[in-house]
């Protein structure tokens, strides 16, 4: 029984907290230790928006406001006369909510890794760049490509991915359709990630919580769509109809051993998800893990099989996952909640969703992602809890996935975008086409109303 002592132990040091109320906050936004927390984390934030300039890497900075924040709101819980178990009770809350997301998108990210590896994405990059398509399909179909795409894969992941398609025809005759391509798959990966509960974090965060069941996310599809359409429509006339150069490079590529089985295996997961949330009432990140663990007999039987070139390890494609995504999230959720338990949520919520109203609320803060990461905006709004039917969370949805999408630098997708476009493409390059993007934005937030109210 020697082998049972470490859980024993875990079970007897780390008590479970998850079903326990929340304790009350500390309500003292306005103090000296609270204002303090706040400016940490706006410095913090300056930081993340600047990562392109200064090369610090996100996470760093919001994961030592997070730690400094959780300080100051421990002396200042303890000044107020709470005790160990307040504070204890609101860090494993947050502890909760940010493991659910993180064994989720680990195994997200591991088989999109996987299917990277196994030449998946590269052979449809291939394929694309040998049927000597114009310019103006080329826009369409990268477009289109990484809207559904992005449906199951996060934006940033399929951003590269088609970017890398894009790329392989760049040439100094063709910066304005790489530029306006892509800033057309910056929108489509947001567009596409908002009517899929796997398609974003924040979608993720949303169906985790409880607000939106699985199926009623898909009635976000036709905003979405035009989110993507109304700008794309526009664009598509100032992109050239002509034929790119032909290419002796773009040869044929095969895709490894294993390829197909592995993406199978991807969709089965997914379905594992969906049943067991829906009908076992098991979070969504269970049913993931033991997709995951489909992953790892595979990769053993890759490794035992003469048929395979070599040996596989599975967790080349875990350590390979976006690492600074994952922490900065640990940040943002660790950041957020501190505050929150301060006062700031509280205080805020009543500004925004009783000043306002809850429709006017999501509205402005889906333009204010296009600053802010969605992220933190939504991971805030959630944890306000303000009182709102099922249109408005999808509306909240909805506004902070595509908002993004107004200025290059508002989501990963164009912070990545950027840095792949060696100069085709840039913050001045999207933004002169930021009227033509908000109208998408407007016109999703429309079509929402309008068909779901």
């Amino acid at each position: 029984m020697y082998y049972l002592s470490p859980l024993l132990f875990f079970f007897a040091v780390f008590p479970v907290h998850a079903s326990a109320p929340l304790p009350p906050m500390l309500n003292q936004p306005h103090s000296v230790i609270g204002m303090l927390c706040l400016a940490l984390f706006v410095i913090s934030y300056i930081f993340v928006m600047t990562e392109e300039f200064t090369g610090l890497r996100k996470s760093k900075p919001v994961i030592m406001a997070a730690g400094f924040i959780w300080i100051l709101a421990a002396y200042l819980a303890i000044e107020s006369g709470h005790g160990r178990e307040e504070i204890r009770g609101w860090i494993m809350h947050d502890l909760m909510n940010y493991a659910e997301l993180l064994l989720f998108l680990l195994v997200s990210m591991t088989y999109t890794n996987a299917m990277t590896e196994r030449n998946v994405f590269e052979a449809l990059r291939a394929w694309l760049s040998r049927q000597h398509f114009s310019y103006r399909k080329l826009f369409w179909i990268t477009s289109f490509i990484a809207f559904f795409l992005s449906s199951f894969a996060n934006n940033m992941t399929t951003a590269l991915l088609v970017g890398a398609v894009v790329m392989a025809f760049a040439n100094q005759d063709a910066r304005q359709f790489v530029n306006l391509t892509f800033i057309s798959i910056v929108v489509a990966a947001n567009a596409g990630g908002a009517f899929s509960p796997f398609g974003d974090i924040t979608t993720l965060m949303v169906w985790q919580s409880g607000h939106v069941q699985f199926l009623e996310f898909f009635e976000l599809f036709i905003p979405s769509l035009l989110n993507f359409l109304v700008p794309a429509f526009v664009m598509q006339f100032f992109v050239p109809n002509t034929l790119p150069p032909v290419s002796d490079k773009a040869e044929a590529v095969r895709m490894k051993t294993g390829a197909k089985r592995i993406t199978c295996f991807f969709v089965l997961t997914i379905v594992f998800a969906i049943l067991g949330e829906n009908y076992l009432h098991i979070p969504p990140f269970m049913g993931m893990m033991v997709g995951l663990s489909f992953l790892m007999v595979l990769s053993y039987h890759f490794t035992t099989s003469s048929r395979f070139e070599g040996h596989y390890d599975i967790f080349n494609c875990v350590k390979d996952s976006e690492w600074d995504t994952l922490l900065f999230f640990f940040g943002i959720v660790f950041a957020v909640g501190g505050l929150q338990y301060i006062g700031f949520l509280e205080l805020l919520s009543n500004a925004l969703y009783v000043g306002l109203g809850p429709m006017q609320a999501n509205i402005i803060l889906g333009v204010v992602s296009a600053v802010i990461d969605n992220i933190p905006v939504m991971f805030s709004v959630i944890s306000m809890k303000p009182e709102m039917d099922i249109t408005q969370w999808q509306l909240i949805t909805l506004a902070t996935g595509v908002g993004g999408s107004l200025l290059s630098i508002g989501s990963a997708a164009g912070v990545a975008l950027m840095g792949q476009g060696k100069g085709y493409y840039t913050f001045v390059g999207h933004l002169k086409w930021m009227p033509v993007v908000f109208a998408g934005y407007a016109a999703s937030v429309a079509a929402h109303l309008w068909i779901n109210s």
